[in-house]
């Protein structure tokens, strides 16, 4: 059995890393914001969005069951700037939640999105309502709403579970434009299968990034790629050494034989 001492170097690299990440995050909020690429799925919103309007039909705004967290405040800041979006055009948000604390907060971020583009009026009370916390009841209602208001536009952001198919293939069959996007690698296949275009895994987070132009946001980003180019250097590195441990044998250089035992 291993001793938490054998593994010291594990936490002088989770260390490092940490530390990389902080820094970044302070450069950005000090002006040095990092530039990200925009991902080719966020061009669909604006795409969907004024093909809602042309329709005249509402834009719906799904969540997924989670409750409140890091995953669901991430996915309220793409619904923000989506929102923004619905407001400059004129049109109306629908946003069924499966969490009471999240539709006080929902509300308060849809009706600021519209008051910031000057129409307020146009958020109706009912638009943005807590539906049930129970799974597969929150996905009839959602699948309810999506089929009465025929939704032209609907986007799915969030953590979801077994539920996420009943929603991808109700807004196929009402003819809803879908953009999808989730850490959920699960849910992914299936969105892939039913909706018009997928935000893949991390690429969420990177979203709410460039969207929301929040620095820490973007400085947490730009860190963690830093981390991730350091872990593939790591890597390999641990591959040539390898290599040359099993080709040469008792002749293997020293520093591979060091290298491997490292880690």
């Amino acid at each position: 059995m291993q001793h938490a001492s054998d593994n010291w170097h594990t936490g002088i690299l989770t260390i490092v890393l940490s530390l990389i990440i902080i820094v970044r995050i302070m450069m950005a909020q000090r002006g040095m914001v990092p530039t990200i690429r925009r991902i080719a799925g966020l061009n669909a919103i604006d795409e969907a969005v004024g093909r809602a309007t042309e329709m005249g039909r509402p834009v719906v705004m799904i969540p997924g069951v989670a409750p409140l967290g890091v995953e669901t405040l991430q996915a309220l800041s793409i619904f923000g700037y989506i929102a923004r979006s619905v407001a400059k055009f004129g049109n109306r948000t629908i946003y069924p939640t499966a969490d009471p604390m999240l539709t006080g907060i929902a509300d308060e971020t849809i009706r600021d999105a519209y008051a910031e583009m000057g129409r307020p009026e146009l958020v109706e009370p009912d638009d943005i309502h807590y539906l049930t916390s129970s799974q597969f009841a929150y996905a009839s209602g959602v699948a309810g709403i999506l089929t009465r208001e025929r939704a032209a536009a609907a986007f799915l952001f969030g953590l979801f579970y077994a539920e996420s198919l009943i929603f991808a293939e109700v807004g196929q069959q009402v003819g809803a434009v879908q953009v999808a996007g989730t850490p959920s690698t699960t849910q992914i296949p299936f969105f892939i299968a039913a909706c018009d275009y997928v935000i893949i895994g991390d690429e969420f987070y990177a979203a709410s990034a460039y969207l929301s132009r929040n620095a820490t946001l973007l400085g947490s980003i730009a860190g963690q790629d830093y981390g991730k180019l350091i872990l593939l250097i790591i890597v390999f590195i641990g591959i040539i050494c390898a290599s040359l441990t099993a080709g040469l044998g008792a002749h293997a250089p020293v520093f591979a034989a060091k290298f491997l035992k490292f880690f």
